[in-house]
């Protein structure tokens, strides 16, 4: 199996109000086309472990792989642009723009990443709406949709790159029970139709239980 993400020992510090050890020698390998979940009870570390993995924290020990390429120790600059390559993001909440449409929300990482010319860009942002049952709502402002409908561009806009790895870090936590299942079956048909690896940090119990891998954290280590 194609390993998408792999890290060795990671530790981590918090040194407010005194040092603590957050993150205690993780190790942890996720392969492509896995759906895994992260849980664990409020202060466990699985947040601070996602944000070291997502990249966007590089203050640690140890050693991150993604992609086939170590990031430990990589520049800002060079972060930026793999994470925008490499990871697609869906939070909790949303964080579309609320005056732009639902289409030029999703074409906003694939503008950013410049491989693609204008048209294609646009082509495939419909592609990735279509994709997630909102190609019908592409021309409407993003402030427009319902709460599902938001969180639906937001994943559309997460696949725009056709990233390595999706991190999603409680990516049902804003909606009801209904607009929750339909999330989690986008996902799941991600990772099984479109072999999309994704991670997600969830407090939901039935949100992990049907992922395919539940790692529980503890006091900053894997616990299972």
């Amino acid at each position: 199996m194609e390993r998408v993400l792999h890290t060795y020992k990671i530790t981590k510090y918090f040194y407010e109000p005194e040092k603590f050890k957050v993150l205690n020698e993780i190790d942890l390998t996720v392969y492509k086309g896995e759906f895994l979940s992260l849980v664990g009870k409020s202060g466990c570390g699985k947040s601070t472990l996602m944000y070291v993995l997502s990249t966007m924290d590089t203050d640690y020990e140890g050693e991150l792989e993604i992609a086939g390429t170590r990031v430990t120790g990589k520049d800002q600059n060079f972060l930026a642009a793999f994470r925008n390559r490499h990871i697609g993001f869906v939070f909790q909440f949303h964080y579309l723009l609320p005056e732009f449409t639902a289409l030029q929300n999703v074409m906003i990482p694939a503008l950013k990443l410049g491989h693609y010319t204008r048209e294609e860009v646009e082509s495939r942002a419909y592609q990735k709406l279509e994709t997630l049952g909102v190609k019908d709502q592409a021309l409407k402002n993003a402030s427009k949709l319902s709460g599902g409908q938001q969180q639906r561009v937001a994943i559309a806009r997460a696949l725009i790159n056709d990233p390595d790895i999706i991190m999603g870090d409680e990516p049902t936590g804003n909606l009801d029970s209904h607009n929750s299942n339909i999330v989690f079956d986008i996902l799941r048909e991600l990772s099984q139709n479109f072999h999309q690896t994704i991670v997600a940090v969830t407090h939901d119990e039935e949100f992990a239980r049907r992922t395919d891998r539940v790692v529980e954290m503890s006091d900053g280590r894997i616990i299972s």
